[in-house]
């Protein structure tokens, strides 16, 4: 049965580091049925339960879980970037005056609430306000639609980084906050 609830009427929850045993499952469920099984064997994205874990780590942790009901429907999370650490400055010669960066690391929003509009709710949420000057995401390159998106709310495309051996080549985007 399709939902006749609007993508305003979704209820965004805010957590912080110390939710992360409540929401972790969610998070993973989500992602899992957000990414399809298309590849089951793809090692790197078995290791998104790490991930989760890495990033709700962080004392200063943010994640954003857009509900219909008590039905999760999507997520964003991220965190502070470490001061003097802003890996994306490699790509700009010159470096943006403007230092102090929130990592955006994980967007999902399930297949069917796809083209709602779940994606940039639950990124205008986790991103304004925020007390960082800029944003930073990484986006498969192979997913040129994603990038556009992103750049449609502000982001540029600065260069790309393949972080570990086994994951995809990203696209570096930065933004300035708040976004346009």
């Amino acid at each position: 049965m399709e939902s006749t609830v609007s993508v305003e009427e979704l209820d965004v929850r805010h957590y912080t580091h110390e939710d992360l045993p409540q929401i972790r499952q969610t998070i993973i469920d989500v992602h899992a049925e957000a990414q399809g099984d298309d590849d089951p064997d793809d090692e790197f994205k078995k290791k998104f339960p790490w991930f989760v874990d890495h990033w709700g780590g962080n004392p200063d942790y943010s994640c954003m879980i857009a509900y219909n009901g008590d039905e999760a429907v999507g997520f964003a999370y991220g965190a502070p970037s470490t001061p003097q650490r802003e890996w994306w400055r490699e790509h700009l010669d010159p470096a943006p005056v403007k230092s102090r960066t929130f990592s955006y690391s994980e967007l999902a929003v399930s297949t069917k609430w796809r083209k709602k509009g779940v994606a940039e709710l639950l990124s205008r949420a986790l991103l304004d306000g925020r007390d960082e000057d800029l944003a930073v995401l990484l986006v498969d390159i192979e997913h040129p639609r994603v990038q556009a998106l992103y750049e449609s709310w502000g982001f540029r495309r600065v260069g790309e980084r393949q972080p570990f051996p086994d994951s995809p080549v990203y696209a570096v985007m930065l933004a300035e906050l708040p976004l346009t």
